[in-house]
């Protein structure tokens, strides 16, 4: 074969494979407590292509980042801050400390366009002690885990499976409840279902979809109260309710979907019990039903009632015939 046969054509011009991004860190440094950063109501909205602009908080390198003391979670399971409904929790045992927040913008983003974080310090409940530690208990598997409605992370304690309807959490131990997650499994789907977390005095958690985890794991913070609604499918035909025990001893609810539930005193959650029913109880799916099909049986039902004495006066007309 001739080698004009055999050649191969040039390969195109590589193209810019590395983009340079608008990167910006800021040291933060912060006392013993508890702390929400969140972007403030208007920040841009991220770009549903690049995810851009997003915020990243993590442990600074070096002698600053103190991992024995700093606890950070966010309510996204990657760790992007990257619209107005997302939040970081931190948690610093042991103040001063800091943690490093950096800020990512695609290329042509004008500079006023950067997120802008507020820092919000929760009560101080919530970095106080911590309560005794909880009896030993086994630890559930992940079937049980993975098939559960109810899902809640006690303190000290670790996730404990439940069920819709049934109480979740340990009423009456002092065991604060510091995350959970709602999978209804019954004509429920999953992201039709959504809800909050109380964090302080007037500040809920972004609202979660069902399946997905609220809250924190091992940090000791404790959420303050709940609020659940519902979306979708299940908005037209199911109906939902939730009451929850706190850490004082108090009790609240049941209250409606989309109302918060919390204690007066602000008290850490300790237990809570949510309700999802049709609407009208179960009188709701037998009334489609009674629509379309009643009538039709209520006409036949009256129709053999006067024929019913119809029959016995015909019984006595055959003899008078047989008389003839």
């Amino acid at each position: 074969m001739s080698e004009a046969g055999t050649a191969v054509p040039n390969p195109p011009a590589p193209q810019e494979r590395v983009a340079e991004l608008k990167v910006s860190g800021h040291l933060m440094t912060l006392d013993t407590g508890v702390f929400c950063v969140f972007q403030v109501p208007g920040a841009p909205a991220a770009n549903d292509r690049s995810g851009l602009p997003g915020v990243r908080i993590s442990l600074p390198p070096g002698p600053a980042g103190r991992p024995e003391v700093v606890s950070i979670s966010t309510f996204r399971d990657d760790g992007w801050m990257n619209g107005s409904d997302t939040a970081a929790l931190i948690r610093v045992a042991e103040g001063p400390a800091q943690v490093l927040v950096t800020v990512y913008q695609s290329p042509s983003a004008p500079p006023d366009t950067a997120p802008r974080l507020q820092v919000m310090r929760l009560g101080a409940d919530a970095a106080g002690e911590a309560p005794a530690a909880a009896p030993a208990q086994d630890a559930p598997d992940a079937a049980a885990l993975e098939e559960a409605d109810v899902v809640v992370h006690v303190q000290r304690t670790g996730d404990m499976p439940g069920k819709l309807g049934d109480w979740a959490g340990a009423r009456g131990s002092r065991q604060w409840i510091e995350g959970f997650s709602l999978t209804p499994h019954d004509g429920i789907d999953a992201s039709d279902v959504e809800y909050q977390a109380v964090l302080g005095r007037g500040w809920l958690s972004p609202w979660i979809e069902g399946g997905k985890f609220c809250g924190s794991r091992g940090m000791a913070l404790p959420l303050l109260g709940l609020k659940v609604r519902l979306k979708g499918n299940a908005a037209k035909t199911y109906e939902c309710s939730y009451s929850a025990t706190f850490v004082d001893g108090s009790t609240v609810g049941p209250v409606p979907a989309g109302e918060t539930c919390e204690a007066e005193s602000l008290a850490a959650l300790e237990a809570f019990r949510v309700v999802i029913d049709r609407r009208g109880g179960e009188a709701a799916p037998r009334t489609p039903r009674s629509r379309t099909s009643d009538p039709a049986p209520a006409t036949r039902a009256a129709a053999p009632r006067p024929a019913a004495p119809a029959k016995p006066a015909a019984k006595p007309a055959k003899p008078t015939r047989r008389t003839r």
